[in-house]
């Protein structure tokens, strides 16, 4: 709650240029109030010049900014947003009192899908470049060209690293950048604190989760390591770390604000990240490595099935990371990997209900990110697919989790075994040149098509999305 002193400049600043229905948008930087307005003829300066606290305005690029000053300026902002006026455009505005309808779950999976769309097009780009490089360097595709993974150029894998481990190993920036962004922080902050969690000085959470590396140990019982490809773990410390600040802000002095600010903010949250949110995601990823293991001995083709329909429930949380234990230790006792076709089946079932919402959708907008996502869940990167398109409109998101049930206990009723690990999908065809190729195959088309029957049916229609 914004302070009486702060609203009445809010009301103040409202009246002075035009009214709430004057303002298009409104943003602010560090020193100035800046407001996109429908008619500048209608703002009467002079009143301006007399609002509280106001040091002065002036209209520019189509943004008419009043100069409150540092710390002053946020809390100006932020009352203005709690007197009603909106930081988006009027159809942004729709879409927000259209997100206070429904139940906390239904405005849980719109906020999460607000944070994750913006960050849509390099999860795509990535999705693609691990697509072809899964492809392009398996020993089965080289030998086509007389060629081994050992006559492979190291600068060429390189270059291939970069592009297609950059955004999954800095994915928490993203993640932080687009929260704080939507949570109301600053997003340079949002910034800092994900390149924070992601530091080089801490031990990888790829290299614990697979047992190749040990986290820190703080007090004797503590386990810290890095949050290297992490959604919700990143996604929890984005809402965290914007109400942080926000609160931080409310009980600084104004003409500290520069300083102390994002200073306490950004060290209360690397405290609460590592000791506190790090370490329980830690534990959790531990619990879920036996759990999955008990769930996949399961007789009857009844562990396919479960852990067909939860695979991509982990990987939402980011904690799937931990799973790839499981294939390493499958393929060095035995030489075969039961897991990567029910992991498959999952994710090419993400990628039906995705396409389906694609071709029944009349919005270019919807098909511009459905149909490009889509593809690369198809290449196996399912991350697009899932906060772009199914869980953002819910009911998609459903029906591949039963396309990737129904999918798993195929995969486990024919025992269906890969020779290898990390691909899926399309590059995935490559661990199964054996008698298994066509039933791969059929597999993935079944569980594509489930998905998308049943999205087509009953997931998703233009008519339910403005509802």
């Amino acid at each position: 709650m914004a302070e009486k002193e702060y609203l009445n400049i809010a009301r103040d600043v409202i009246d002075a240029v035009g009214g709430q229905d004057n303002i298009s948008s409104m943003a602010h930087c560090a020193t100035r109030l800046r407001l996109v307005v429908k008619d500048r003829d209608k703002i009467q300066d002079e009143k301006v010049e007399n609002i509280d606290k106001a040091k002065g305005f002036f209209f520019t690029s189509g943004q008419y900014q009043i100069i409150f000053g540092t710390g002053i300026v946020n809390r100006v902002y932020e009352a203005m947003e709690e007197v009603g006026v909106s930081a988006t455009t009027k159809e942004g505005l729709k879409e927000q009192a259209a997100d206070k309808e429904g139940s906390s779950l239904k405005r849980l999976i719109r906020v999460f899908g607000d944070v994750f769309v913006p960050i849509i097009p390099a999860l795509v780009a990535t999705g693609l470049f691990m697509g072809l490089r899964g492809l392009l360097t398996q020993p089965q595709m080289l030998g086509l060209f007389g060629m081994t993974p050992d006559s492979i150029s190291s600068n060429f894998i390189m270059v291939t690293q970069i592009l297609t481990d950059t955004a999954f190993a800095f994915l928490p920036v993203l993640v932080c950048w687009s929260a704080f962004r939507v949570f109301g922080g600053s997003p340079l902050l949002g910034i800092l604190l994900g390149l924070m969690l992601v530091s080089p000085s801490l031990p990888t959470s790829w290299d614990v989760a697979q047992g190749t590396g040990d986290p820190l140990l703080f007090f004797g019982f503590i386990k810290v390591a890095g949050y290297q490809g992490s959604v919700l773990p990143a996604f929890i410390m984005g809402f965290l770390g914007a109400n942080i600040e926000k609160k931080v802000r409310k009980v600084v002095p104004p003409a500290l604000d520069l300083i102390l600010t994002p200073f306490i903010s950004l060290l209360a949250m690397l405290l609460l990240a590592l000791f506190l949110v790090g370490p329980v995601f830690h534990e959790a990823e531990m619990l879920l490595l036996h759990a999955v293991e008990w769930i996949l001995n399961l007789p009857f083709g009844l562990g396919g099935l479960i852990y067909g329909g939860l695979n991509q429930i982990i990987v939402v949380t980011g904690l799937h990371h931990a799973l790839n234990l499981i294939e390493i230790q499958l393929l060095a006792e035995t030489g075969w990997n039961p897991v990567n076709m029910i992991s498959t089946a999952s994710i090419v079932a993400q990628a039906g209900a995705a396409f389906a919402v694609g071709l029944k959708s009349k919005k270019t907008k919807v098909k511009a990110v459905a149909f490009p996502s889509t593809f690369s869940a198809l290449l196996g990167i399912t991350e697009p697919a899932m906060f772009g398109v199914n869980l953002r409109y819910g009911k998609p998101f459903i029906m591949g989790l039963l396309g990737g049930a129904v999918g798993g206990f195929l995969a486990s009723i024919f025992n269906m075994q890969a020779t290898g690990m990390s691909i899926t999908a399309i590059p995935g065809l490559l661990l199964y040149l054996n008698n298994q190729f066509f039933m791969y195959i059929l597999i993935s088309v079944i569980s594509f098509f489930v998905a998308f029957g049943l999205t087509w049916m009953f997931g998703y229609n233009d008519g339910m999305l403005e509802k």
